[in-house]
């Protein structure tokens, strides 16, 4: 296999008549031409059609970048998602190939939590479509959020990978997407944003 390759996961779950998925799989589109014209080869994962999880495990140990691209959905991905990643680690772990154990070790007590990874060398990034408008975040005035960046309210999905050796990439976000969303800019500072990622994978 072509020793660079992507892996794209679309998490969207449809809601007829409300939430049909077009605008998560146009960014998907996206990443796919992005990817292949700049030579690499494509994994692809739709979640809401199905997987195999140890299908799922060797697309991961083949790729060099992975992006979830998910709809956030009472502030988390669908729970399709979890049943997804559940399913997905489980299976990496079932023959170490994603991480052996936590990392502790009671012989070495310097061995920290999360040490234990295998993905070392892989990149994985978020790309999210959110109803939040972009001021509700990093922002202490906002009462909800508190202050919180988007990066914190995805920690739950990142520390995955992170926990087994993965690094995180700066997501991308596009935002207030019922209310007055910008999806056509959005989607040509997707490019300019991968762009970016590529020339942080290149180095």
């Amino acid at each position: 296999m072509d020793n660079k390759t992507v892996l794209l996961i679309n998490t969207h779950l449809t809601y007829p008549n409300r939430s049909e998925g077009k605008l998560n799989a146009s960014f998907q589109e996206v990443a796919r031409d992005f990817f292949i014209s700049n030579g690499y080869h494509v994994l692809e994962t739709k979640v809401e059609n199905g997987y195999d999880p140890k299908e799922e495990v060797t697309k991961h140990l083949n790729a060099d970048i992975i992006i979830l691209q998910t709809p956030i959905n009472w502030f988390g991905a669908p729970w399709i998602y979890k049943k997804y990643t559940d399913e997905l680690f489980e299976a990496g772990y079932a023959n170490h190939e994603f991480l052996e154990g936590d990392g502790r070790s009671r012989q070495d007590v310097s061995k920290q939590y999360g040490s234990g990874g295998k993905l070392t060398g892989k990149r994985f990034m978020v790309s999210a479509t959110w109803n939040a408008p972009a001021e509700a975040f990093s922002n202490i005035e906002q009462r909800l959020l508190q202050g919180k960046t988007t990066a914190d309210l995805l920690l739950n999905i990142t520390s995955n990978y992170a926990f087994c050796g993965s690094s995180i990439l700066p997501g991308f976000n596009s935002f207030d997407v019922v209310k007055n969303g910008t999806p056509k800019e959005d989607l040509k500072n997707y490019k300019i944003h991968l762009a970016g990622i590529l020339s942080l994978q290149n180095n």
